[in-house]
């Protein structure tokens, strides 16, 4: 859980380090087709984003290359230190993943990190994008209730618990709104937008005027366990791992089978490599209690890779090797 300290202690900007990085990151990249800075956004506002994983990064990379300034928050500075990395890894790399070059400095500029949740209080709006465990995410949302502005908006990035059920940990359940973005956030369009039964017209055009900015297309759902898009990858995912654990096929195969005959452009082990192991099993496990269906029962391969440190991407191997 995010530790109590003291407002404005530990904010600091991510310039210097980004520029450290930049220095010693080998051969330049030359396929870009525009430079994008961030937008003179005259409605400019200061968000903050809790959660500097994977995904929170992605949130704060977009909010900046759009003109806001944000606060990311996280418990610890080490934490808050491979996000720095992370972000300026991922600016470096947007000429070659989406044509375009991103302007660094000026990105890394308008992010601050802080392991305070109290710095959240000028906040207009919160993205929170912590781990997928129910106690973890009710114990967040009630610390942000007391400490934001009675006006200020909550936006739930989160795989599969309920809306309704997170607002019910505050005292402003008409604030509350999901958005479940997609990774790797600043390439993708479209984010599902998620109304719990109390939330209210204005903070949903609040949500979709915001998701409008960072470039995201609001298809609207209906608020269930794991909305639309994980009701069905997750299932995916989880019977592509027991046909590994079973030994019907590996993963390469697995893979291969959905990219040559189905024309997807990543096979669904790619695809949890890319998301964590973790973050898939937590999302499997959440489904699979508030349905209490069978169908859901996480597969003991991804139990085991989770218990070994063996998330796809971010640690360097899952179903699949990436050192």
């Amino acid at each position: 859980m995010l530790p109590h300290r003291p407002p404005g202690v530990h904010i600091r900007t991510l310039t210097a380090s980004c520029q450290a990085i930049m220095a010693t990151s080998g051969k330049r990249i030359s396929v870009l087709t525009r430079v994008r800075r961030p937008a003179k956004n005259p409605g400019m506002t200061l968000i903050g984003v809790v959660g500097a994983g994977v995904m929170g990064v992605g949130v704060a990379q977009n909010l900046a290359e759009v003109g806001h300034q944000v606060i990311l928050v996280d418990q610890k500075d080490d934490i808050l230190n491979e996000a720095l990395r992370r972000l300026a890894q991922n600016c470096r790399l947007a000429p070659m993943l989406r044509g375009e070059q991103v302007d660094v400095s000026a990105v890394m500029s308008a992010v601050k990190t802080s392991t305070a949740l109290e710095d959240l209080g000028g906040t207009a709006t919160v993205i929170e994008n912590v781990t997928e465990d129910i106690a973890i995410k009710r114990d967040v949302y009630q610390r942000l209730d007391a400490i934001c502005p009675e006006g200020t908006i909550f936006i739930a990035n989160t795989s599969a618990i309920p809306i309704t059920t997170l607002a019910a940990a505050t005292g402003r359940p008409g604030n509350v709104v999901g958005a479940h973005f997609m990774n790797p956030v600043p390439m993708k369009t479209a984010v599902e937008l998620i109304p719990g039964v109390h939330t209210s017209e204005k903070t949903l055009e609040r949500a979709r005027a915001l998701l409008a900015e960072m470039g995201k297309r609001a298809i609207e759902v209906t608020d269930s366990c794991g909305f639309l898009s994980n009701r069905v990858l997750m299932l995916t995912i989880n019977e592509a791992a027991f046909l590994v654990y079973e030994g019907v096929a590996s993963a390469s195969a697995v893979d291969d089978v959905f990219r040559s005959c189905f024309g997807h452009p990543m096979g669904p082990l790619e695809t949890a490599d890319l998301i964590g192991i973790d973050t898939i099993l937590h999302s499997v496990r959440v489904l699979h209690s508030y349905f209490a269906d069978s169908k859901y029962r996480p597969c003991p391969l991804l139990i085991q890779m989770t218990d070994a440190g063996l998330l796809g991407r971010k640690s360097g191997q899952g179903f699949h090797s990436y050192r």
